[in-house]
């Protein structure tokens, strides 16, 4: 007999990675197809995925770049808000043990564990979403009091800490993922669901904000001597 027989309903590991995969995809689908319906009829809505500027004037500059930054900026904006829809999940997900737990008194043995597990999925994807936007914690005491040039030149030389630290992460996250895959880890849940897809997010995450950072860098040099050039004339 199955250890998981007298639970009542429990989501398949398959199923679960399946529907994460793919439930995004079909809802940036949806959304897309409404906005072309929005435009169709003369409604100027922003574009859901359009990158939009920060606040910060230089900032805004820093979405200047060339053909290869841009193709990292659209996987970083696209991978925001692919891993954005998974919240709905999580509603879903704890709407669905209330109902079980305090109506049918069939409390579930898998709705907390895939709750969390999706959202440190979602956190560790969502970084070069947020260092494409601008949205990561920074200590501006000096930096505000830097003229513009040398905000700029600032972000290009802290960015070799940013640079040690993704490498380490992501050398330190092929790690964890390739002892979980050859181990066959599982949760210690009684779900029991796989664990190296988790850890192989983590690098996925540390390469995608890794890409997020060179595409920056790329557009911190460029605007860094272009600003030189504009202030020698």
């Amino acid at each position: 007999m199955s250890e998981l027989e007298g639970f009542g309903f429990v989501l398949p590991h398959w199923l679960y990675w399946g529907w994460l995969a793919v439930m995004p995809l079909i809802l940036m689908a949806l959304c897309k197809r409404a906005e072309k319906k929005k435009g169709a009829l003369g409604q100027g809505h922003p574009v859901m995925g359009e990158v939009q500027a920060d606040e910060d004037p230089i900032i805004h500059q820093h979405f200047e770049g060339n053909a290869f930054t841009r193709v990292i900026d659209w996987i970083s904006e696209k991978s925001g808000v692919f891993v954005a829809f998974w919240t709905v999940n999580a509603v879903c997900f704890y709407f669905y043990e209330v109902v079980m737990r305090y109506f049918f008194n069939m409390p579930t043995i898998w709705v907390h564990e895939a709750s969390y597990l999706l959202l440190g999925m979602q956190y560790l994807l969502a970084g070069s979403y947020a260092m494409l936007h601008g949205a990561h914690v920074r200590v501006d005491v000096m930096y505000n009091l830097l003229p513009e040039r040398g905000r700029v030149g600032m972000d290009i030389f802290t960015s070799m800490f940013f640079f040690i630290f993704t490498l380490a992460l992501a050398g330190t996250s092929w790690t964890f993922f390739f002892d979980a895959y050859s181990m066959h880890e599982t949760t210690v849940e009684t779900w029991g669901i796989q664990y190296w897809p988790v850890k192989g997010m983590m690098l996925l995450g540390s390469v995608l904000i890794l890409l997020a950072g060179l595409s920056k860098l790329i557009k911190d040099i460029a605007l860094f001597v272009r600003m030189g050039r504009e202030g020698a004339q």
